[in-house]
C-alpha cells in the first residue's frame, strides 16, 4: 500500500477589524483563499473541517475540493 502525499497546505482563524476569516494557506505561508466567517463559532466550524480535510485529502484533492490555484 502506497502512502497519501503529505499535505503541506495550512488553516489559521484569526479575528480581523471586520469580524472572523478563517484562511486556507498555501505551503508557502501565502493566503490561497479567505473565507469571512459570521462569528467565532461559525470559524471555528469551518476551520476544523479544512484541518480533517488537510489530514484525509491528498494535496491534488484538497486543492480541487476548495478550488485553489494549480500546485504550491
Amino acid at each position: 500500500m502506497t502512502a497519501e502525499p503529505e499535505n503541506h497546505y495550512g488553516v489559521r482563524e484569526e479575528r480581523g477589524p471586520h469580524g472572523w476569516h478563517v484562511h486556507i494557506l498555501n505551503p508557502d505561508g501565502t493566503v490561497a483563499l479567505d473565507r469571512p466567517c459570521a462569528d467565532e463559532e461559525e470559524a471555528r466550524t469551518f476551520a476544523s473541517t479544512v484541518q480533517q480535510h488537510l489530514y484525509w485529502l491528498s494535496p491534488e484533492r484538497f486543492r480541487s475540493y476548495y478550488r485553489l490555484n494549480g500546485p504550491s
